[in-house]
């Protein structure tokens, strides 16, 4: 699988060049890092198609918030859904986008790509620093006939306000009593483990245990193939041993009636199903019901319109999930309608 990403001026940011006609227009975003993979190959095929771009700030989920409440974008994007609470006081609207998976990943000698396994209660041990080495006796259990050298776990977090962490956070929170009782889940937590560095972005993570001997982290699973990053199996809530990948995910999001959550709010973490990737999610892309720009709103529109219609195939070739055509029927007629552009 090939990845290629756009990059602006302004790091972590993708940005297709503006035509060269006058008419051109050009949509602002901001926000989750989750999407930004899929974001960039949509935005350049639409450039190509229509001649109008997207300038998309990938600044984590809790700057995306911030910048589409300050309305100095047309759309914030966040892993984390916004409450219908706060959406209805806003005067706006969300929907999900894309589905993918958030997955372990590690820098362990000797270690290649989907050969260590982690259980819930592993995982979450080790980020609250209760294991703290990798020669730790029940890694071992996990792994019957795996040389796991030992040494030192760093684990590494997000710096920023990250719906990325508001996923992995909301999982260790449902399977772990300890973890919900002394960190909980959001966009950003008090990370308890006393060896925890951070980045700022999935692309912080990705670099800072690519580089860093020993360590743990997550990433949204197209950072970890595109930096060839050692993945983790999960046992999940079937306790089978599974894999991080397209279909995973699609197992994990299967049973979702996105339709009957007030603003579409919910998670789909530790879902049920034997082939069900426990760590799954989705982006959420909010927009005002009464946008100051309509044009631009209008263009958001068409493009995720053309996102969900053309860009299934861009999706699935950076194993995202694209999301099922009745719940894209279901947002155009009860989600977009509310959003007035005339």
């Amino acid at each position: 699988m090939k990845l290629v990403f756009k990059k602006a001026l302004v790091a972590g940011a993708v940005a297709v060049a503006m035509s060269t006609s006058a008419f051109a227009a050009e949509m602002t975003g901001a926000g989750s890092s989750f999407i930004y993979p899929v974001l960039a190959k949509w935005a350049e095929a639409y450039k190509a198609k229509t001649g109008n771009s997207l300038n998309y700030q990938s600044i984590g989920s809790g700057g995306g918030i911030k910048q589409i409440k300050a309305k100095t974008v047309d759309f914030g994007a966040t892993d984390a859904p916004m409450s219908f609470g706060e959406l209805e006081a806003g005067g706006m609207v969300q929907f999900p986008a894309i589905i993918g998976g958030v997955v372990p990943v590690v820098n362990i000698e000797g270690i290649k790509p989907g050969q260590l396994k982690l259980s819930s209660d592993v995982l979450s041990d080790i980020f609250l620093g209760t294991i703290t080495n990798w020669n730790d006796k029940r890694i071992a259990l996990l792994n019957p006939g795996l040389t796991i050298p030992a040494g030192d776990i760093t684990v590494v977090s997000r710096a920023d306000g990250s719906g990325t962490t508001a996923i992995f956070t909301n999982y260790l929170t449902k399977v772990n009593a300890g973890w919900k009782e002394k960190v909980g889940f959001g966009a950003a937590v008090k990370w308890p483990a006393a060896s925890t560095v951070s980045g700022k972005g999935n692309e912080g993570v990705a670099a800072n245990v690519s580089r860093i001997k020993n360590s743990i982290g997550y990433v949204e699973f197209a950072y970890a193939k595109k930096n060839n990053m050692s993945v983790t199996q999960m046992r999940n809530a079937a306790d089978k041993f599974v894999s991080p990948n397209a279909a995973s995910f699609a197992a994990a999001s299967a049973g979702t009636d996105w339709s009957k959550f007030p603003g579409m709010e919910t998670f789909i973490t530790n879902a049920p199903g034997a082939g069900a990737w426990p760590i799954t999610g989705a982006t959420f892309v909010v927009l005002y019901k009464k946008p100051e720009n309509k044009n631009s709103a209008a263009e958001v529109l068409k493009f995720f319109d053309y996102g969900f219609t053309n860009g299934k195939q861009m999706a699935a070739d950076l194993d995202y999930v694209p999301m099922p055509d009745a719940t894209t029927n279901f947002i155009r007629k009860n989600v977009w309608s509310q959003v007035q552009v005339k």
